[in-house]
């Protein structure tokens, strides 16, 4: 089972999907992400992607964030979030969408900027390598929308051996400037920040 690192909720431990192939975030990855971030400015919404055992949302809770949002489209993932959710007595302070991520962001992203997300976790398959797949219209629409705060992160999670032509190939995305990049072992993160605007 995985534990929460640290915050309110911090040595709790979370159910994970039985037979599910959902590749937690590692507790030590999940440490030296979240020592990074800091803890979440006050009232701040997350958003967390593939979530498969919702861990990112859940510690992102546990160290102070108002919300989270948590989309997955396995329906006995979600079964398992909202478990975890209730068990820690968070269930109030958050949500769950059973649907792919697209047709999810579609819905979100008719929020009013006042409702941006001040963190965005986004964990696709790793079968996606490279650039294919998820990441590269995932990117695009989050650069293009509302739903990144002004002052948000949007943190992408992939496998180390696609690290290096993943970020070649998107750092330019329309909306998004890529931040800062670390790896650990097997896994490398992304940080994305809102572009600035360009000149007239």
């Amino acid at each position: 089972m995985l534990r929460i690192i640290a915050g309110e909720l911090g040595g709790r431990r979370l159910r994970t999907p039985a037979g599910r192939l959902t590749r937690p975030t590692a507790d030590r990855v999940r440490e030296a992400l979240f020592n990074i971030l800091g803890p979440p400015p006050e009232g701040a919404a997350v958003l967390d992607l593939y979530a498969g055992s919702g861990a990112l949302g859940i510690e992102s809770l546990s160290r102070g964030a108002a919300h989270a949002t948590f989309v997955e489209q396995d329906a006995q993932v979600c079964r398992t979030i909202a478990t975890n959710l209730r068990e820690l007595g968070l269930a109030e302070r958050a949500t769950v969408l059973g649907r792919p991520v697209r047709p999810a962001l579609g819905q979100l992203a008719v929020r009013s900027p006042a409702a941006a997300f001040h963190w965005i976790f986004a964990d696709p398959p790793y079968a996606n390598s490279g650039t294919s797949g998820e990441l590269p219209w995932l990117l695009d629409l989050i650069g293009r929308s509302a739903l990144l705060a002004p002052d948000g992160l949007l943190i992408v999670e992939r496998a180390a051996r696609d690290a290096d032509a993943f970020a070649s190939a998107l750092a330019a995305t329309p909306g998004l400037a890529l931040h800062d990049r670390r790896r650990y072992g097997d896994t490398a993160l992304s940080w994305y920040r809102p572009a600035p605007p360009e000149p007239p």
